[in-house]
């Protein structure tokens, strides 16, 4: 009987192997199919269109469509990319030493870093680069950015435009070092504030060594700032939650279909301090790294979440080399919670009609439960335990963000306007009123969800034959649409204010000079420090 089973057991497994093989046979031979058929359409292409044609210019865009159909993480660096990405995790580089935006025209700054560069040069938020030494930025086909960059104490002549005058500075580039704690200081009441603003290279010892400090200075409770934090490494969003954790604790796991990349991830070290009480600040603008960090002290109930829905990327990619220096950023698996959330919003495998990956709607949620037996749920982010409507980000307020109307109203302020503290600014009610005015001046618009899907009904009803009765119903729904978003505003104003509030003091006093004002005035940081005082309403969350 024994030997029965043994052989059976034999041969399943061998019929496994062999559908296996078989299955890795036919996906082999169509990769091999499609990359012959691409093969010889690009040679054909290449030899016989009737204009001169540039192969890598062709092949790029070739490959950019093909990443498209997956999701944004997924991106093929060029050898520039593969430098930037070395920079951003390493934390140093050389170039002007400031955050800019590429624009067809120009090179937008947004934000001159305080004493690098440009801000030596005198260049300022919202100056557009049109010139850099003999170079149109206009007629730049590349990316005009790298131009900036270039090695240690070389100089190269900038034109630019400020409020609509020609200006002209010389630059010597020279050694940028992005701190991953910009700013820690102890408030009242021993309550220790760091900010965290990206997870590289530096992050968790950066942020171990702000801890010490603020602790010999006497602090009793912490506040960890993770807004605006965009992730990074993921050993570094280990190590810094093991600051606060028990060394074994699980942090966060990853799952793919590829089995190598499913993996469990550990606390590793001993330590900082497991007790002292911890409050952590996330928005819509926190991501991957910021949210493993939330997610492990908020399903293991360390500490109390602030804030707003975090931005819900729950994604794990990894560089893959290629040929000529280049590499494939892939997303390899999901990252998971110690609950068992993954806090991934959008949903890339399945789509709407136009392409768009689907945004997890609140009833497909799961719920988990934190070690206590709180209730949190997947597929959205990270909620925080305290919300503050000051931290959220409306449709509106996004709408300001990508169409940079916030920026620009802030560039307009600075020159109308002096400052000389940045803990007494306050955006009144008066600069409120002229904000709206300054939207209603350059045409401000924004399209709801609402009005995309009117859009699509009115289609079919042209097409059915409705076009008369429904194009009535439908201008009357639009006016009131209209008259809702523009109340819109007004509802949204205290996280529209925030916003106003740190690109004006931004201008004046940099980011140092912006989290001065934080620890005074920001309510975020106010809330945390309520409930850090108040131990039984502490407790009370955590629950």
């Amino acid at each position: 009987m024994k030997k029965i089973i043994k052989k059976a057991g034999i041969l399943v497994v061998g019929a496994g192997i062999i559908f296996s093989t078989l299955s890795f046979k036919s996906d082999f031979f169509e990769i091999a199919k499609q990359i012959e058929i691409f093969t010889t359409l690009f040679k054909e292409i290449n030899m016989n269109y009737v204009d001169d044609t540039n192969p890598a210019e062709l092949m790029d865009t070739a490959i950019q469509a093909m990443l498209t159909d997956l999701d944004p993480y997924t991106n093929y660096w060029n050898e520039q990319d593969v430098e930037a990405a070395k920079i951003n995790n390493s934390g140093e580089y050389t170039g002007i030493g400031a955050l800019v935006k590429a624009t067809p025209k120009a090179i937008k700054v947004m934000e001159p870093y305080k004493d690098y560069p440009a801000d030596k040069a005198g260049l300022k938020a919202g100056d557009e680069i049109v010139r850099i030494g003999d170079i149109k930025v206009a007629n730049f086909r590349e990316d005009a950015g790298e131009l900036l960059n270039g090695a240690s104490n070389t100089s190269v002549e900038l034109v630019f435009k400020r409020q609509g005058e020609t200006k002209t500075t010389k630059l010597t580039r020279g050694s940028v070092d992005l701190k991953a704690v910009p700013f820690y200081k102890l408030l009242e009441d021993n309550i220790g504030y760091i900010v965290l603003s990206r997870f590289n290279a530096k992050a968790s010892s950066e942020t171990g060594r702000a801890l010490k400090d603020l602790k010999n200075q006497g602090a009793e409770k912490i506040i960890l700032d993770l807004r605006g934090n965009p992730g990074g490494l993921l050993s570094e969003a280990i190590n810094v939650s093991n600051i606060f954790l028990d060394k074994g604790e699980l942090i966060t796991t990853t799952k793919s279909v590829i089995e190598k990349y499913n993996r469990e991830y550990f606390t590793k070290n001993e330590p900082l301090d497991t007790k002292i009480p911890l409050t952590i600040i996330v928005n819509g603008r926190s991501a991957s790294a910021s949210e493993i960090v939330a997610g492990a002290v908020q399903d293991l109930d360390r500490g109390v979440v602030v804030g707003a829905r975090s931005f819900g990327k729950g994604l794990v990619q990894r560089p893959k080399e290629l040929a000529y220096g280049t590499q494939l950023k892939i997303t390899i698996s999901r990252y998971y919670t110690p609950s068992g959330r993954c806090i991934q919003a959008l949903d890339y495998r399945h789509r709407d009609e136009n392409g768009r990956a689907i945004r997890n709607s609140l009833e497909d949620f799961n719920e988990f439960e934190t070690k206590n037996g709180r209730k949190v749920y997947d597929g959205g982010g990270i909620s925080p335990d305290v919300k503050l409507e000051t931290s959220e980000y409306s449709a509106v307020t996004t709408a300001m963000l990508q169409q940079d109307a916030i920026f620009d109203y802030a560039t307009k302020y600075y020159y109308k306007n002096k400052l000389e503290n940045p803990e007494a600014f306050r955006f009144t009610d008066t600069d409120y009123t002229d904000f709206k005015n300054y939207l209603k001046q350059i045409d401000f618009s924004y399209q709801t969800q609402t009005e995309k899907d009117l859009e699509k009904v009115l289609v079919s009803a042209k097409e059915e034959g409705f076009k008369d009765e429904v194009l009535e119903k439908y201008k009357l729904i639009l006016k009131e649409i209209e008259a809702e978003k523009s109340s819109e505003i007004d509802q949204k104003k205290p996280e529209i204010i925030s916003l106003l509030t740190d690109e004006i003091i931004k201008r004046y006093f940099y980011k140092e000079g912006l989290y001065e004002h934080y620890v005074v005035h920001n309510p975020e940081i106010m809330k945390s420090a309520d409930i850090l005082n108040n131990p039984a309403s502490y407790e009370d969350i955590l629950r």
